[in-house]
Parts: C-alpha cells; structure tokens; sequence
C-alpha cells in the first residue's frame, strides 16, 4: 500500500461557492447549477466532520460588490469549525465586515493582484492566520512555471506567471495561499498537482489543494504533493465521498489527519 507521512495534520475543507445567496457548483467555472442553502450545508458538513469550511460568494468581485455579509451571519450562527469567507474582498474595511460578520479567515484574489499593497495591510491587520491569497490558474506553456494568473472568477487572462506570483504573495506572511486550476476544476479527474507541487515549493504558507477532486485517491495523491488542506465542493455536495471515509481512508495511508 503506498503511503505518506505527514508531520502535522491535514484538514478537510468543503468550499460552499455562493451565488444569489445560494450553494452552487460549476465545472471550469462554468455550468453552475444549484447545490443547497448555504446553512444547511454547513450545519451537515461541521456535523460530518469537517475541520474548515469556505464560503466563496463567486460572482461579487465580477458584480462589483462586497460579499453578501447577511449570509456570513447566518453561516457564522450554526458554524462549529473556523470558515474563511471570499469574494468582494477588495480592503481592509470589507475585510474588517466580513471578519466583525462572524468569519474566522477571510481569502482575497483579485484586488490582491490589482493592488498587491493590500495583502500586506490585511496582515498587518488581522495577523497571517486570518488572511489566505486565492490564486486562479490555468495552464499556458508560453510562461516559465507553465501556469497563468488568471482575475475576476477565472474570467480574465492576466499574462502573469502564477509561481512568480505565488513567491511574491509568501513574501506578504500570509497564512495560506489557495490555487486553484481552471484546468481542472469540477472536472473530477484529480487535482492539478504540478501547480500544487509548485505552489509548495515556493511558500511556507499552509497550501489549499483546490479544484478537480473526484475520488480519494485524489485527496491523497493531493496530500502527497505537498498539500496541508483538502478543499472540495461537488463530491462532498452531491455525496459521492463522506468526509468521515475520506478520513479513514487517508489515516489508512499514514496521513496524519484531524480527528473528530
């Protein structure tokens, strides 16, 4: 049996993309279809033991608004784990709403790469551990590490190399950085782990292995690439692994993870 050990625990993170107030899932960021109430979800997934959550409201930045702060109360009301809320994040002073709503973490992505000042000023802040750095990428051959950044939900090509980017978010103190990979998201076929390998090798931030989950095997192979979270949306939302399998699944193979 192949197995991986792991110095310290890794976390199992369901992502609850919103839209409209909604739970919705997409593939590629795309082809979104509806997925749940947002308390709902979390009440069954804290009840299922998931160690963090995300709340990622995906059309706020492309709408031009902050994120829905009614909808963190609610989440925040019935929350057992730490969540970390994204989207419309653009300063400290939506970053400061969002937190006084009732998150633990908050994640920014656009208006960090617009304006890279304001990774250093949420630091500052809120401390690293509050503040995680969203990085979309896609595969482009043309540039050094192969992956782009890519702004606005995945709408928008930036030119900009993704690893050169995540270096330079690291030298902020963030605590996590979370890459996500269009090339694989919802598509279920694995993680992108060259970008996750990549992403390792140029932080000591905690890495979130983001985007493609479709089997267990995924999560580990994730974990043995140099992931510390485990974030997933469509099979945990439409019930093709329960986290407490997946759980024992990895303990199996020597991955150290949280305990319920």
């Amino acid at each position: 049996m192949t197995s991986v050990t792991s110095a310290h625990a890794i976390k199992i993170m369901p992502c609850l993309d919103m839209r409209d107030g909604r739970v919705v899932k997409g593939v590629q960021f795309v082809d979104i279809r509806d997925a749940g109430d947002p308390v709902e979800c979390c009440r069954a997934y804290c009840t299922a033991g998931a160690d963090e959550l995300a709340l990622l409201d995906i059309t706020a930045t492309v709408e031009g608004r902050a994120t829905m702060l009614a909808v963190v109360r609610r989440v925040a009301e019935v929350a057992t784990v730490p969540f970390t809320v994204g989207g419309g994040i653009k300063d400290v002073a939506t970053a400061a709403a969002v937190i006084q709503a009732g998150a633990d973490k908050i994640s920014v992505s656009s208006a960090a790469f617009r304006n890279p000042d304001v990774i250093a000023e949420m630091v500052e802040e809120f401390g690293s551990a509050r503040v995680t750095v969203a990085v979309d990428a896609a595969v482009n051959d043309a540039l050094p590490s192969g992956y782009e950044v890519f702004i606005d939900g995945g709408r928008t090509a930036t030119g900009a190399d993704a690893v050169e980017w995540i270096k330079r978010i690291d030298g902020y103190g963030v605590g996590a950085i979370l890459p996500t990979s269009k090339t694989t998201d919802g598509v279920k076929t694995g993680y992108d782990l060259p970008l996750i390998r990549k992403t390792r090798a140029a932080t000591n931030a905690e890495v979130v292995a983001s985007g493609g989950a479709g089997t267990m095997a995924h999560f580990f192979d994730a974990v043995a690439a140099g992931a510390d979270i485990l974030l997933a949306a469509s099979v945990f939302h439409f019930n093709l692994i329960a986290i407490a399998e997946l759980k024992a699944y990895l303990r199996e193979r020597g991955v150290n993870v949280v305990m319920d």
